[in-house]
């Protein structure tokens, strides 16, 4: 109980300060010119900015984890979280808001990889994916918020007010950080020594490919569609959206598509992560999940009724939940085992920040180039690479790692 209870906590901080991230990403694509840009190229660049910064600052990140207590990095990113927020209604200046996006990807930072590492620490093999869709889960409402109430707020009060709002709900999670979240430093070295691979882990092909997988996925949901859903809402029906006698605007009907998914996560990413628990292939199972949303996201460009249409997305978002779990376990499954796995671990988090940050810029890239639906033929073929390799077995090579101390020992 008490790890959850300790998981949960940390998720719901999380939560919290990704109010104002969440609703930039419905809001500016529609309010752009609002908040003093002057070219829908500075869209893409704000939403890329923060995942860029992350880059060669994540291995940094992973070290002072080793080496400072996991409160004081989640205390670091909640005040900067907060400060962030609060200027994305301030700035008025594309430079400014660069600067400021720059800010946010490091305090984003400290926030995921603490969440992740708390995981890893407390969970084992038997719960790991359940804890892990709980700590989605949590996080995830912070979309539903910042997404739904959000893109119906700042058309109501404006984007100042809002974002001074998110920014004062993270000062006020700090009392909590130093509540819950632990004092100590992160365990370098996994629980069970006897799990423990030896030599190096980025030799190992499916670590290698665990890695890919997470760049590949974050660039299509967390980059190129997240960036992208209300300029496809306005490109496949119109900037209105008429449901009898209500008009929503192209930006609140994405901002309740997204919360839609943020608002089914806490309950039913654990019921995905208890099944991959059990699963006797993960691979598998993530081969499946990938090649389903390449399917959807196949399909979304295609003309056909509107209600068939949001029937659809609903289904992609289903299937969005689905990937963000099952990956983000697989992905501590397979740090867990490894000698250096808090290293592994700053890995993943790199391999899904490169994605996420080239995402926004491809996406906008690909619609001035070739249109709208390139976009989301192009995020297909990028799920159909990983989950076709992901279908393929890896258990040759460790099998041979096995075998061979014990051939050595008679």
């Amino acid at each position: 109980m008490e790890s959850k209870r300790r998981i949960t906590a940390i998720a719901w901080i999380t939560a919290v300060c990704l109010l104002g991230d969440s609703m930039l990403y419905v809001v500016l694509p529609i309010h752009w010119q609002e908040i003093g840009l002057s070219s829908l190229w500075e869209v893409g660049i704000l939403l890329s900015a923060n995942r860029l910064i992350r880059l060669p600052l994540n291995p940094l990140i992973g070290w002072l984890y080793r080496s400072m207590p996991m409160r004081t990095g989640v205390l670091l990113a909640v005040a900067l979280a907060a400060a962030t927020t609060v200027s994305y209604g301030l700035a008025g200046s594309f430079w400014v808001l660069l600067l400021m996006r720059a800010i946010w990807g490091i305090a984003w930072s400290f926030l995921r990889l603490g969440g992740y590492l708390t995981v890893m620490e407390l969970a084992d093999a038997g719960n790991r994916g359940r804890l892990m869709g709980t700590y989605n889960g949590i996080s995830g409402i912070g979309g539903l918020v910042g997404m739904l109430v959000g893109s119906f707020a700042v058309d109501a009060f404006g984007i100042k007010t809002v974002s001074i709002a998110f920014g004062m709900a993270a000062v006020c999670s700090i009392p909590f950080v130093v509540r819950y979240v632990s004092g100590t430093r992160v365990q370098a070295e996994p629980k069970d020594r006897g799990e423990e691979k030896s030599g190096s882990p980025w030799k190992e092909t499916r670590v290698l490919w665990m890695l890919a997988t997470g760049l590949l996925t974050a660039l299509v949901f967390q980059g190129m569609f997240n960036s992208t859903l209300s300029r496809l809402i306005q490109v496949h029906e119109s900037v209105f959206i008429e449901f009898g006698y209500l008009t929503l605007g192209a930006a609140s009907l994405a901002g309740i598509l997204q919360a839609v998914r943020a608002g089914w996560q806490p309950w039913l990413s654990p019921l995905i992560g208890r099944a991959f628990d059990h699963a006797l292939r993960p691979n598998r199972v993530l081969a499946v999940v990938l090649l389903s949303a390449a399917c959807l996201l196949a399909l979304t460009p295609v003309p056909m009724p509107f209600i068939l249409w949001l029937f659809l997305l609903l289904c992609l978002q289903l299937n969005v939940t689905a990937v963000s779990t099952v990956v983000d376990s697989y992905a501590t499954e397979v740090s867990s085992s490894q000698k250096s796995r808090v290293a592994v671990m700053t890995g993943y988090t790199v391999a899904t920040d490169l994605g996420a940050s080239i995402g926004p810029t491809l996406a906008y890239t690909l619609d001035s180039a070739a249109g709208t639906p390139s976009i989301f033929f192009c995020a297909a073929a990028f799920l159909v690479i990983a989950a076709v390799r992901q279908a393929i077995p890896f258990a040759v090579k460790p099998a041979q790692q096995t075998v061979a101390p014990e051939t050595i020992g008679k």
